[in-house]
């Protein structure tokens, strides 16, 4: 009865301070534990969201919740313009990985998040290129700040805020002729998302996205693709772009870049100029505690084979998705532990159907159940969410 009131105590708080622009929700998450979340009165629910899909090393992780804490007694924040050890480290660390996409070398900028990083990427490819239009795809979502506002392509989203920012045109995902129509002399960037992950989790075909790539460097402008969602193991790489070879000019990164720790960036290639001081700066980007929060992540994806086991489970787990035996699934789409199942009618009843079921999961478009549980998520624990689709797809 205490925790029941505690849930009510705390949910008219919340709607009474709310500003509208969430869903109103009944359960109340009080912690998580690897792949699981508990409420207040103790239920336990499988985490297939990830906080939409930012905790990819699940709740807890011994290793992240270790550097954050000697972190934050050490140096939480330090002006970006100072160099700090962490920074650096974490600096060195990801530009390793950034070499086998071609980004070498590669110059950061940090940031706070997904959209920041775009809004970051859409400035830099303007002031390198003196360009001012730039490419986006149909279906694509880079995020709700104005510029990549004007890049995402779902008008709900766009309409009550209009006008954005001029120059922006959206072309058919996978039309490379449209696409080839559209870049011209005065297009800064094509930006796009190796697997459309709000449009439906659609990853897009590789010779489209090396056509886009040679499409770019023919014409001068540069390519920014946005890893935000599909980064840092969730597809059973590193990037998502490797599955097809792709080199970016600009690579944006958020969500699991921090474990939970707002933080995002984006790496910039050789064909990128160098910035000039005072063109863009961020008051917390690449502070301390975020570093020390990236190189926990980046810890335990290379010393726990969280890459792997996302490329292993996520195999095991689409062709499960693929034998579920109600004709609502009509398809199963995505790369490694990002995943979605196509149900062919309106999906939020069936997501919120699952809470019910003791599992959380994200809509993905107007049909998809999407999944992005942590790297870390057991096979058992999958097997759970298996059973409750079965029942709620049943009803």
């Amino acid at each position: 009865m205490a925790s029941t009131q505690m849930d009510d105590d705390l949910l008219e708080q919340e709607r009474r301070h709310a500003p509208g622009v969430y869903p109103s929700r009944d359960k109340v998450f009080v912690r998580g534990e690897g792949a699981l979340l508990f409420d207040a009165d103790g239920r336990r629910y499988v985490d297939c969201a990830s906080g939409q899909g930012v905790a990819a090393l699940g709740h807890a992780h011994p290793r992240f919740v270790a550097a954050v804490a000697e972190q934050a007694a050490t140096l939480v924040t330090c002006s970006a313009g100072w160099p700090t050890a962490k920074r650096a480290e974490l600096g060195v660390r990801l530009a390793a990985h950034l070499a086998r996409i071609g980004m070498d070398p590669a110059r950061i900028f940090w940031c706070n998040s997904g959209t920041e990083a775009v809004e970051a990427a859409l400035k830099f490819a303007r002031l390198s290129t003196g360009r001012s239009g730039v490419i986006a795809l149909e279906r694509g979502f880079h995020g709700r700040t104005f510029g990549a506002l004007s890049a995402t392509h779902n008008r709900a989203y766009k309409d009550p805020f209009e006008p954005l920012v001029p120059g922006f045109t959206h072309v058919a995902p996978g039309d490379l002729a449209a696409l080839e129509g559209a870049v011209d002399d005065r297009t800064a960037a094509v930006i796009l998302e190796v697997v459309q992950g709000e449009g439906g989790v659609h990853p897009l075909p590789a010779d489209f996205l090396q056509g886009a790539a040679e499409l770019c460097r023919a014409r001068g402008a540069l390519l920014i693709v946005d890893e935000i969602q599909s980064g840092y193991g969730r597809t059973g790489r590193m990037f998502a772009c490797e599955h097809a070879g792709l080199e970016p000019d600009l690579l944006c990164l958020g969500k699991a870049i921090g474990g939970g720790v707002p933080m995002g960036a984006v790496a910039m290639g050789p064909r990128v100029a160098e910035q000039p001081p005072g063109s863009h700066g961020s008051t917390f980007g690449g502070n301390p505690l975020a570093c020390a929060a990236g190189l926990a992540v980046l810890d335990a994806l290379e010393h726990d084979r969280l890459i792997e086991c996302a490329a292993e489970t996520g195999a095991w787990l689409a062709e499960r998705l693929r034998g579920l035996s109600s004709p609502k699934a009509k398809e199963v789409r995505g790369l490694g532990l990002m995943l979605a199942i196509d149900v062919g009618e309106p999906a939020a009843p069936h997501v919120a159907k699952l809470v019910d079921e003791g599992v959380i999961a994200l809509p993905a478009g107007p049909h998809g159940i999407r999944l992005l549980p942590p790297l870390v998520i057991e096979r058992a624990e999958l097997e759970e969410v298996l059973a409750a689709l079965e029942r709620v797809l049943a009803s």
